[in-house]
């Protein structure tokens, strides 16, 4: 007789799966429905995502686990790091994609081609939210190739736009920066909005691209 013990278990996992995005979906809505994010509202987060991690292999609640563990590895959680898991679960609870699904940048208004992405003595302003991490991270990152970070100014070189945009992206609380780039592209200012993906590629090249592109 066939074992389906295997089968019934993968089944379960699955329903498991679906079940608790769905519950991260309307915790997401709970947790950003009045346009705030707090210490304990964080806190709260966390035991959620440690309960439900064992049961999951889902890449969305996987990689917000990974994030909030990165926010509280310091014991200083920043403003900062707040409104980039704010704009998370924003992201998360939006809606108009399916479970599971990692979100990919469509139909934003990026630079065609790619430009050349320098780093040194070079300015970027980040955008959304990331797959590669918090927002820290990113800063982190350009801080070691050379370059410098902050808001988004008409001396910004670089814009660059989290994994997690959607194609609703003008509605989301970071569209408005990107609208801002356009506004000083159309002014004939140099700045160059750029996907997540293609600064990690850029940053996994360096020093190497920018030694031949002189």
């Amino acid at each position: 007789m066939r074992d389906t013990s295997k089968l019934h278990n993968l089944f379960g996992r699955v329903r498991v799966t679906d079940r608790q995005v769905s519950e991260l979906v309307g915790l997401a809505h709970g947790l950003t429905a009045d346009d705030r994010f707090t210490h304990d509202e964080l806190d709260y987060l966390r035991k959620w995502l440690v309960v439900n991690m064992e049961a999951t292999n889902n890449p969305i609640i996987s990689k917000l686990y990974e994030r909030v563990e990165e926010i509280f590895k310091d014991q200083d959680i920043s403003k900062d790091e707040l409104t980039d898991m704010f704009d998370t679960l924003r992201s998360v609870s939006g809606g108009d994609f399916e479970l599971g699904e990692l979100q990919k940048a469509t139909s934003l208004p990026l630079c065609d081609p790619v430009p050349v992405i320098k780093f040194q003595d070079k300015r970027f302003c980040f955008s959304g939210t990331f797959l590669m991490g918090t927002r820290k991270n990113c800063h982190q990152k350009v801080e070691a190739l050379g370059g410098t970070f902050g808001s988004l100014t008409q001396k910004t070189n670089f814009l660059v736009v989290g994994t997690y945009a959607t194609e609703s992206w003008i509605q989301s609380s970071f569209g408005r920066k990107i609208e801002k780039a356009v506004q000083y592209q159309d002014r004939g200012l140099p700045i160059h909005i750029i996907n997540e993906t293609s600064f990690s590629q850029a940053a996994a090249a360096w020093p190497f691209r920018e030694a031949n592109t002189n």
